[in-house]
């Protein structure tokens, strides 16, 4: 540990920022990115680079599918939509996430 702290309190630091570039740059730094951190990051993502949000929602809903507990075709439908309208509509897609995330035991 450095004096800036373990690197999950760096990547918790990061995030607060709401910078893409110092949120991936920690997120690299941790052995392992739990689904719920997943979603900050592409929370982060949403108003930069189209392209590299999409492959993080993608990532992240691919995660989803394999790591939630329970998951349905329709909880993964209903995610992908949240995901496709998440830079359009956050706190209409943000509040859709949270119910599904809830509803599959991820910590959100």
């Amino acid at each position: 540990m450095t004096s800036d702290g373990s690197s999950y309190a760096r990547f918790r630091r990061a995030l607060a920022t709401g910078n893409a570039n110092l949120v991936v740059a920690a997120a690299l730094e941790l052995p392992q990115v739990a689904l719920d951190d997943a979603l900050r990051i592409c929370l982060v993502l949403r108003d930069g680079d189209p392209e590299r949000y999409e492959r993080a929602a993608v990532r992240w809903l691919g995660r989803f599918a394999l790591e939630a507990r329970g998951v349905t075709i329709d909880a993964m439908q209903s995610a992908a939509a949240a995901l496709e309208s998440l830079p359009q509509r956050t706190g209409e897609a943000m509040e859709q996430l949270q119910r599904i995330c809830l509803a599959h035991d991820v910590r959100a």
